[in-house]
């Protein structure tokens, strides 16, 4: 794949929502919409793992071991080893190249669903971001038509706009609900949503390194996290956007939103929809520039953030691209391909999975 162009397309990234338009700080909650965008070995009784004592409290040795440890429900394996994290002939924020070693990790093997979040809601009583109320003393002079809850949703041909009623139980709005997609992805969740689920779950969001290196699967420097091959629309590899982006979704993959998890094939490591489907939260903090000084062993991201598009914003990193991903505008679905967002902020194509600490 050649060098990519330096303007990315971010049509299937929706914009940023927060109060900038409104006149209000970019911390505060998140109402309007601003932005471009309309946008290893597994058995399974147990593994044989690498690494013994614990270097830190979060991340284990890269020495071996040999001792049987039973594979948490839905994880696998993810090996320690060596990889190229980013790639020179990607976007600006994908450079440069730099050679990483990574301590093994499990991952879950698919997106948080539905179904395991509510789970989490039923058990701990936690309310999401886009569903707490908002308090006009935080918000002067703001129409409170324009303070209700609710989140960012993108329509077909028509692009995003603010929802009110729009949350993890009513992805596309107050009308819509989650009965039968129970095993679809959960979205519509922030990234605090994120870090509160997999707290209580006794996991963490993986890093954008760790999330990188189990994409690609073992694979050098993959165009795609299934191998080099294009996507296919006669054999869809992935839940992404058919057709052109934004205004006709041909629906090849015959999911014109989220996929049930584990629709589609699973790269080398066996893991489902690294690409497409939801974007993926991780923990690390947004900076085009951080892999110039990123962590040559376990990288956990740089220590704050900078969006050059928004600078008043903190963003955290999204990957894996989505549902709305399409060859002609960002190809998100790539392995290396980052994304950012605010981490209040609720989407209709942004989920995530947990990772955990080998014991």
């Amino acid at each position: 794949m050649g060098p990519v162009d330096n303007q990315r397309r971010r049509d299937d990234q929706a914009p940023t929502v927060h109060l900038s338009r409104l006149g209000m700080a970019p911390h505060l909650r998140v109402i309007a919409l601003s932005g471009a965008g309309f946008g290893l070995l597994v058995w399974p009784m147990g593994v044989w793992l690498a690494g013994c004592q614990p270097t830190s409290a979060r991340q284990p040795s890269l020495a071996t071991i040999a001792k049987p440890v039973a594979a948490p429900p839905g994880m696998v394996l993810i090996k320690g080893g060596e990889f190229v994290l980013g790639n020179n002939n990607g976007f600006p924020d994908e450079r440069p190249e730099r050679r990483v070693k990574m301590s093994p990790f499990w991952m879950d093997d698919s997106e948080v669903t539905n179904a395991e979040f509510e789970k989490f809601v039923e058990a701990t009583g936690y309310v999401t971001t886009a569903e707490k109320p908002l308090d006009s003393k935080d918000f002067p002079g703001v129409d409170p038509q324009d303070l209700q809850p609710g989140a960012a949703v993108f329509t077909e041909g028509k692009g995003w706009a603010y929802v009110p009623g729009a949350n993890w139980k009513h992805p596309e709005g107050p009308t819509s609900s989650i009965k039968g997609r129970e095993n679809h992805p959960v979205v519509q969740v922030s990234w605090d949503d994120a870090v509160a689920y997999a707290k209580w779950a006794g996991k963490r969001l993986p890093t954008e390194a760790e999330w990188e290196y189990a994409a690609k699967g073992g694979m050098p420097q993959p165009k795609f996290v299934w191998g080099d091959q294009p996507s296919s629309e006669a054999k869809p590899q992935a839940n992404i956007w058919q057709g052109e982006f934004p205004k006709k979704n041909l629906g090849s993959d015959k999911f014109r939103r989220t996929a049930p998890v584990r629709s589609f094939a699973p790269n080398r490591f066996g893991l489902y929809d690294m690409a497409g489907n939801v974007w993926e939260w991780c923990s690390d903090f947004y900076r085009p520039d951080a892999y110039k000084s990123a962590s040559q062993v376990n990288p956990q991201g740089p220590k704050d953030s900078l969006d050059p598009d928004e600078p008043g914003s903190v963003k955290r990193v999204t990957r894996g691209g989505s549902f709305l991903c399409a060859e002609n505008y960002c190809r998100g679905y790539r392995p290396t391909a980052r994304m950012k967002t605010t981490p209040d902020t609720g989407l209709c194509h942004t989920g995530f999975r947990c990772v955990k600490d080998l014991p």
